[in-house]
Order: structure tokens, then sequence, then C-alpha cells
């Protein structure tokens, strides 16, 4: 890690080098090219500015992550004030999620064993499968899920900025993971790229 020799405070060039990472976050998260770039120019902008004050408790990759999920945030709520309200209705997806249950209620198929969860979480192939299954989700539906599950947020909040009801954030945030692991299932666990031979 390089650091300037009078203090913690890391370079603007150790800095940037960070950008291919924060770029894949937030593109994950904003699933527009140009609102991700601005995202994590923002980001870079305000760790330089603020390189003085980071302390060294935290990797600097884990400083500029937390700096990032708040520009993201911030983009996010400007993309739902300026969203036409007729635009931001989704499909129902519901007669989707039909498919996976029996007229009682329970699965029709029992899901399938994924094998160790934990390596693949540690696998880069393993999170572009996710991004490529967020990727297929309707926009909002995936912004509530990476809002809850990977920035953090309580649903009041999601609610908020999506400005939805929490009714219907619960529902998104269901149909979030059914199909994510319907379509993990399919493209990761089930095809044999989560097996390590």
């Amino acid at each position: 890690m390089l650091m300037s020799s009078e203090s913690s405070a890391p370079s603007p060039l150790e800095l940037e080098r960070h950008r291919p990472y924060l770029l894949r976050f937030a593109l994950l998260q904003l699933r527009e090219r140009s609102a991700a770039e601005d995202a994590v120019q923002d980001t870079l902008l305000a760790a330089i500015q603020g390189a003085a004050r980071f302390a060294g408790q935290s990797s600097v990759r884990t400083w500029l992550v937390g700096i990032l999920k708040h520009k993201i945030i911030d983009g996010i709520r400007k993309i739902s004030r300026e969203q036409p309200l007729d635009a931001r209705a989704e499909g129902d997806g519901a007669e989707d999620l039909e498919a996976f249950f029996a007229g009682d209620g329970h699965f029709a198929e029992s899901p399938e064993q994924w094998g160790s969860p934990e390596r693949s979480l540690e696998e880069r192939r393993f999170f572009e499968a996710l991004e490529r299954c967020l990727q297929a989700l309707p926009k909002n539906t995936a912004r509530a899920f990476t809002l809850r599950e990977v920035m953090g947020l309580q649903t009041e909040e999601i609610c908020k900025e999506l400005g939805v009801s929490t009714s219907n954030c619960w529902v998104m945030l269901y149909r979030a993971r059914m199909s994510l692991r319907a379509c993990l299932e399919r493209t990761w666990f089930l095809s044999g790229a989560a097996r390590v031979e």
C-alpha cells in the first residue's frame, strides 16, 4: 500500500488504483454506466479532499466503499426525484413466482442443495453470475434488493428512496430473493460453475 511519507493519508495514485473495483460496485447498484462513473468520480474527489482525515482504522478500499455507498444513495435519490411517476411502475411479476409453488403454498420442487455457499461467495465468478442475475431483475426490484442486502438500509429508508409503500417494498424484496435464487440455481449452482475441482 502506497502512503505518503508525512502521514497515513492515501495518495491520489493509491486512490485511483481502486477505481475499477469501485466502478463494478457502482454499476451493480446504479445499472447505468454514466451514473456509476459519476458516483465513482465524486467518491474519489471526496476521498482526495478528505484524505487528511483518513485515520487508517480500516483499509483504504473499505473507506472508499463507505464513501461510494453514500454517493450511490445520493444518485438514487436524484434519479427517483427526476423520474416520472408512471415510469416507476413495474410489471407485477407475480405469475412468474407462482411456478415455484404448489397449490398448498409449499415449494413445487425442493430448492437444490447449493454445496458450500461460503466458498462460492469467495469466488469472483460467483459475483459475476450474481451481477447478471441482478441485471435481469426489474430496475426498482434490483435497487430494493441491493439497498437492503448490500448497502444495509432499513425498510423505511428504502421506501423513501424508491417512493414505494412498506408492503410494496417487502413484496419487491421477496420477489428479488426468489428470482435471484432461481437464477443462481440455473446459472451457477446447477451449471457446475460452483464446483471447484
